[in-house]
């Protein structure tokens, strides 16, 4: 597995780079790969079927001038921003406990609960995506996949030092919430976990056993980047 440290300057560019790791996996030009960004631009990215009218308090949104963006893996709506680790995992599906989505998670999130533990935050699973405090149930981490034939594209994100009061201000209340919520607002629900973006790096590296490390982008990379660029919509609409 090939370790990649990579954060663009724009969000948009964030986005679309996680969808060339995984096409080059698909291509047979590269393989698994874990990938760590963080954007110090606040955005809103959407899931593969979000609708923006519902998630977003659209008004604030757009006076604030907020970027919105889609990713092509499924899940809720998200703020994100500094303080907003993000963690790309591009997987095999030969692996027999990647190849079932169920099986994924538990295998996924329970390498960064390890990582966790080793910095001292007491963590849990909770289903299907979640990953919260166990002292008060509180969400640090959401996640989301999109599955293609060959790999799958898994994304994490891990709260360690975010405004968590500018959720509110452009996040509506989800339609759909686990029960471990238990309809707590935005503010009671989320948590920052009590470590550096670098620590949580260096133990989510030694939890999946990453063997080489990578941080420029390929000749077929920038390639494929270049074309995604091109394609229409491809991150979605841009609020304001």
């Amino acid at each position: 597995m090939i370790f990649k440290d990579i954060t663009f300057p724009t969000p948009q560019e964030n986005i679309l780079y996680d969808n060339v790791l995984l096409e080059l996996a698909e291509q047979g030009s590269a393989g698994e790969a874990l990938r760590f960004w963080e954007s110090q631009e606040l955005f809103i990215v959407l899931g593969r079927i979000g609708d923006p009218a519902v998630d977003l308090r659209v008004e604030k949104v757009l006076a604030d001038r907020i970027p919105v963006l889609r990713r092509s893996s499924g899940g809720g709506t998200v703020l994100q921003g500094k303080g907003c680790l993000n963690y790309t995992l591009v997987l095999s599906k030969e692996r027999p406990e990647i190849h079932d989505l169920r099986r994924s998670y538990q295998f996924i999130l329970g390498r960064i609960i390890t990582a966790l533990k080793v910095l001292k935050v007491d963590a849990v699973c909770r289903p299907l995506s979640d990953i919260a405090l166990t002292q008060n149930n509180k969400k640090i981490s959401g996640n989301a996949q999109k599955r293609s034939k060959k790999f799958v594209l898994h994304h994490g994100t891990l709260l360690y030092g975010f405004d968590l009061k500018k959720i509110e201000n452009y996040l509506t209340m989800p339609k759909d919430v686990p029960e471990y919520r238990q309809n707590r607002s935005h503010s009671d629900f989320v948590a920052n976990i009590p470590a550096t973006a670098d620590a949580l790096k260096q133990e989510i590296q030694k939890s999946f056993s990453v063997t080489q490390e990578e941080n420029r982008l390929s000749s077929a990379e920038k390639e494929c980047l270049q074309h995604f660029r091109k394609l229409p919509n491809v991150t979605l609409e841009i609020a304001g």
